[in-house]
């Protein structure tokens, strides 16, 4: 989706970020957090005001080697992260429920991205401008040149935050239950169910003026990969 930097630390790993509960499970290279970035739409944004703790549901997108959402300037929440309170960012795609022969072991197969940082506000309309071009082009691509930009008036309502990746972890699940080996000759099926995105044909707004055509990357438009771990 974005061009990468040319210089990346190897690792993300930090005392904060480190995977405990199973830690091989645990990544750290850039190369596999952005995958797992790149892939999802939803991340959940945490914080804390006045010592009260929220997680909010909201878009995001990776643009280099940093993360962005936006929303109202109205916002509470992007309101109190631009002033420097810490955020912790998570993504999670879920690849397949994991069903094992005993209910200890039933599990989910997935993938799992944490950030942890702050966030600071995009002022330079210039860059805002070109976060937000990446904003449409992660949806779809291209989408940014068949569209009317932002005027004065939505640029001065739209906060944009970015969070500079730098301290981060991937977690990831994959394959079949670990029954305990008692169990295995138990009566009972066991298992993965694979879950994977997929995308419907393109619904055209109801206002739709006769004779606009759909543009070809929405008429094919396909999810974005993800990776074979539900099965293997």
């Amino acid at each position: 989706m974005a061009n990468e930097s040319q210089q990346q630390p190897e690792s993300l790993k930090s005392a904060r970020t480190a995977v405990g509960r199973i830690p091989g499970r645990g990544r750290y290279d850039r190369e596999e957090v952005y995958r797992i970035l790149d892939a999802g739409f939803v991340c959940h944004v945490g914080f804390s005001i006045d010592g009260q703790p929220f997680v909010i549901p909201t878009s995001y997108w990776r643009k280099e080697d940093s993360l962005y959402f936006h929303g109202s300037t109205a916002s509470r929440m992007l309101s109190n992260l631009a002033a420097g309170a810490p955020v912790c960012v998570t993504v999670t795609h879920v690849d397949g429920l994991v069903l094992a022969r005993s209910a200890y072991h039933h599990s989910i197969n997935y993938r799992s991205v944490v950030i942890l940082g702050q966030a600071v506000p995009v002022l330079d309309e210039r860059e805002k401008v070109a976060a937000l071009e990446a904003f449409v082009n992660s949806m779809v691509p291209g989408r940014w040149h068949d569209i009317r930009e932002p005027n004065a008036g939505e640029l001065k309502a739209t906060e944009v935050l970015k969070v500079s990746i730098q301290e981060a972890s991937a977690k990831i699940r994959t394959g079949p239950p670990l029954d305990d080996p008692e169990d295995i000759e138990l009566g009972v099926w066991a298992g993965v169910i694979p879950l994977a995105e997929s995308a419907g044909l393109a619904i055209s707004a109801p206002d739709l003026r006769p004779g606009i055509k759909m543009p070809p990357a929405v008429a094919n438009y396909k999810p974005r990969s993800a990776p074979d771990s539900a099965t293997r």
